[in-house]
C-alpha cells in the first residue's frame, strides 16, 4: 500500500488503457464545438442541436416527466439546462455540472462608429478580465444580434477580419515607460473596420460608406447598433499544439472546455439513480449578474417546473431538491507555468496533463467569496473518480497572498447543495488564445459521466 499522495501523469495512464484514439477523437469534437461556439449564443445553438440529436425534448414540449426523460431548456439564448431524470424524485437531489459558457472579449460600444484621419473604427468595451495588451494586432472577428427597426438579424462572422492597432517600436518610448496594466489604455481598443470614403459625401466619407455597405448587406442603420449585441473575439479556428499534438490551441477554454464535457457526459446517461443535469450560464466573467447569469432564477424556475411535471407542486419540495443536491463547479484552474513560477505553490498547483482538478475551495487571499467545499463531499468525489480510475489532482488559484478567482459555486452553494469546483488547467488563462491538455480534458470528461451516473 502506497501511504503517499503522489500525481498520476495523464498520458501514462491513457497509454496503459489504450485509450488514445478515444481521446483523440474527443479532442476533434470539442475543437469543433469550439469553432462554431464562439459566443453563448453560439454555443447554446450548438448544445441544443447535440441535445436534439441524441434525444433530448423542449421543456416547453412535455408535460409529464417520468424517469429516463431526457430534457431540455433555453433562457433567452444565453443559457441552456439539460436534464435526465433520475429513478428517484427529483425533490432527493439532482446531480448537477454547474458550468458558464462566457468568455473574455470586446464588445461593441451602443454608438460604436466613428471616423477619424479617413480611417473607420468601432468603439469597444472590454467583458471580463484581459490583459488589455494582448488584444492589439490580432485578427478578431465579429459575431451577434442586431435588433432592427423592423426584425432582427444574426450577425455572422465575415470573410474580413479587423484588429486594433498598436504603436510602432520606434515612436514607443513613453509607452515603454508605462505598466502592462497601462499600456493599452480600454479607450484605445478600437476596432479597425474600413478606410474606404464615400465620395459622394461632404463628410464622414468613410464612415457613410461603412453604413451604406451595412445597410446594403444587414438592412442596418446607425440607430441599429444601440440595441445590438456584437461581440468581438479572436478570428480563426482551434488549433492542435506541439508535435505530439497533445494540447489545444484555442480562444475560449475558459470555460467551453468544461461545458463541453458535461454535455458530452450528460448526452451518454440513461436512466441515472438520481436526476442529472447540466448547467451552462452566462455573465461568469462579469459577476454572474443579470436574468442570464447564475444569480437569477432560470434553473431554480426550471426545476420548479420539472417538479410540477413529476409530482404535486410545492415551494418545500424546490427547497428540498436543492439542499440535497449534488454539485460540480464546473469551471478551470490555473494550470502550473513553470515560466512564472513564482506565484504558483507547485505542491498545491493544477499541473498540465496529471487529469482533472479538484479545488476545496477558491477565493482571493483568505479564502474570501468562495463556498469551501465540505470534507465528506469531496471525498466521495474522490471515490467516485478512483473507482472509475480517473486521472484527478488537486490544485489551487496560486499563492495564498498573489491573488485568486471565483467560479459560480458559491451561487449554488447558497441554496445548500453540496459543491466543489472541478476542472482543468489552463495556461495563458484569459488570454485570446488559451491552451489545455488533451489529456486533462478526456479525463475530466470521464470523471463528469462518473459523477452524474453514480
Amino acid at each position: 500500500m502506497n501511504l503517499k499522495y503522489e500525481l498520476r501523469n495523464g498520458w501514462k495512464v491513457i497509454n496503459e488503457m489504450n485509450n488514445m484514439d478515444a481521446v483523440m477523437e474527443y479532442s476533434n469534437q470539442y475543437m469543433d464545438f469550439l469553432d462554431k461556439g464562439k459566443t453563448e449564443r453560439r454555443c447554446v445553438k450548438e448544445i441544443e442541436r447535440l441535445a436534439i440529436e441524441n434525444g433530448f425534448k423542449s421543456i416547453s414540449d412535455i408535460e409529464k416527466v417520468v424517469p429516463g426523460d431526457k430534457i431540455y431548456a433555453i433562457n433567452r439564448d444565453k443559457n441552456i439546462a439539460l436534464f435526465v431524470i433520475g429513478k428517484q424524485d427529483i425533490e432527493k437531489g439532482l446531480r448537477i455540472i454547474g458550468s458558464h459558457i462566457d468568455s473574455p472579449r470586446l464588445d461593441l460600444k451602443p454608438n460604436p462608429l466613428y471616423e477619424d484621419d479617413n480611417m473607420g473604427y468601432f468603439k469597444t468595451h472590454y467583458y471580463g478580465g484581459i490583459k488589455k495588451y494582448q488584444w492589439v494586432t490580432i485578427p478578431l472577428a465579429m459575431y451577434g444580434v442586431v435588433i432592427l427597426r423592423d426584425g432582427s438579424i444574426g450577425y455572422e462572422e465575415g470573410d474580413s477580419v479587423f484588429c486594433v492597432t498598436d504603436l510602432l517600436p520606434h515612436l514607443a518610448a513613453k509607452q515603454r515607460q508605462k505598466t502592462l496594466e497601462k499600456g493599452i489604455e480600454g479607450e484605445d481598443l478600437n476596432l479597425l473596420i474600413g478606410s474606404i470614403p464615400d465620395e459622394d459625401q461632404e463628410k464622414d466619407k468613410v464612415k457613410m460608406n461603412i453604413l451604406n455597405l451595412l445597410n446594403s448587406k444587414y438592412n442596418l442603420v446607425e440607430e441599429d447598433f444601440i440595441s445590438a449585441e456584437i461581440e468581438v473575439v479572436p478570428a480563426g479556428k482551434s488549433r492542435n499544439l506541439g508535435f505530439d499534438s497533445s494540447m489545444i490551441l484555442s480562444y475560449g477554454h475558459d470555460d467551453r472546455v468544461c461545458s463541453f464535457a458535461g454535455v458530452k457526459a450528460i448526452l451518454e446517461t440513461e436512466n441515472p439513480e438520481y436526476t442529472a443535469s447540466v448547467l451552462c450560464a452566462d455573465k461568469e466573467e462579469t459577476g454572474s449578474n443579470g436574468n442570464t447569469g447564475m444569480h437569477s432564477r432560470f434553473y431554480e424556475n426550471t426545476v420548479a417546473e420539472l417538479i410540477n411535471m413529476q409530482t404535486t407542486y410545492s415551494d418545500l419540495k424546490i427547497r428540498r431538491a436543492f439542499s440535497n443536491s449534488k454539485v460540480l463547479s464546473a469551471d478551470v484552474n490555473a494550470g502550473y507555468d513553470p515560466i512564472y513560477s513564482s506565484v504558483y505553490e507547485k505542491n498545491n498547483s493544477c499541473h498540465i496533463g496529471y487529469g482533472v482538478c479538484i479545488s476545496k475551495y477558491t477565493g482571493a487571499r483568505g479564502k474570501s467569496g468562495t463556498s469551501d467545499a465540505n470534507a465528506e463531499f469531496v471525498g466521495e468525489i474522490r471515490s467516485i473518480f478512483n473507482e472509475a480510475n480517473v486521472v484527478w489532482q488537486s490544485g489551487e488559484l496560486g499563492k495564498v497572498d498573489e491573488g485568486g478567482g471565483g467560479t459560480i459555486a458559491y451561487i449554488l452553494a447558497n441554496y445548500d447543495a453540496q459543491v466543489l469546483d472541478c476542472g482543468v488547467g489552463v495556461l495563458s488563462m484569459h488570454a485570446p488564445y488559451e491552451v489545455i491538455s488533451k489529456a486533462d480534458i478526456f479525463e475530466m470528461y470521464r470523471g463528469y459521466k462518473a459523477f452524474l451516473n453514480k
